[in-house]
């Protein structure tokens, strides 16, 4: 059986996004799964964002050594990779973590999980800002 995944959205407006999401494993784990899907944040205009960037990130894990957030591209490009049990990063205070624009790919935000046990879970929260989009 697959890892039991779900995203909850809290915020989809016309600059931030905020959506949590989790996952129970069956110690297969995710390999660069899209999480946030920047063609389907559309603005009233039906208007794509440039890009995203990512405002802040909380999160809690066991069972997973750790949870890589990526962009996809051609080669994706890691944003960040989250390690033990909880945590929180902010760019509030200063400016988010941008897209690098790599070539190719969509700029799609994905995970890919790193030492999946079974029954290893995470929950996850990230709020994004949507670039360009309006």
């Amino acid at each position: 059986m697959p890892d039991v995944v779900t995203t909850n959205v809290q915020v989809n407006g016309a600059k931030n996004y905020v959506a949590t999401f989790t996952n129970i494993s069956d110690a297969t784990g995710e390999t660069a799964v899209v999480k946030i899907d920047k063609s389907t944040l559309v603005n009233e205009l039906g208007k794509e964002p440039a890009e995203l960037a990512i405002k802040r990130v909380q999160w809690s894990m066991q069972g997973f050594s750790s949870v890589r957030i990526l962009w996809d591209h051609t080669t994706d490009d890691t944003a960040m990779v989250l390690t033990g049990p909880y945590g929180e990063i902010s760019f509030e205070k200063c400016s988010p973590l941008q897209d690098p624009n790599s070539a190719g790919g969509t700029g799609d935000i994905l995970f890919t999980t790193i030492g999946a046990t079974a029954t290893a879970t995470y929950n996850i929260t990230l709020w994004v800002v949507k670039i360009g989009s309006v």
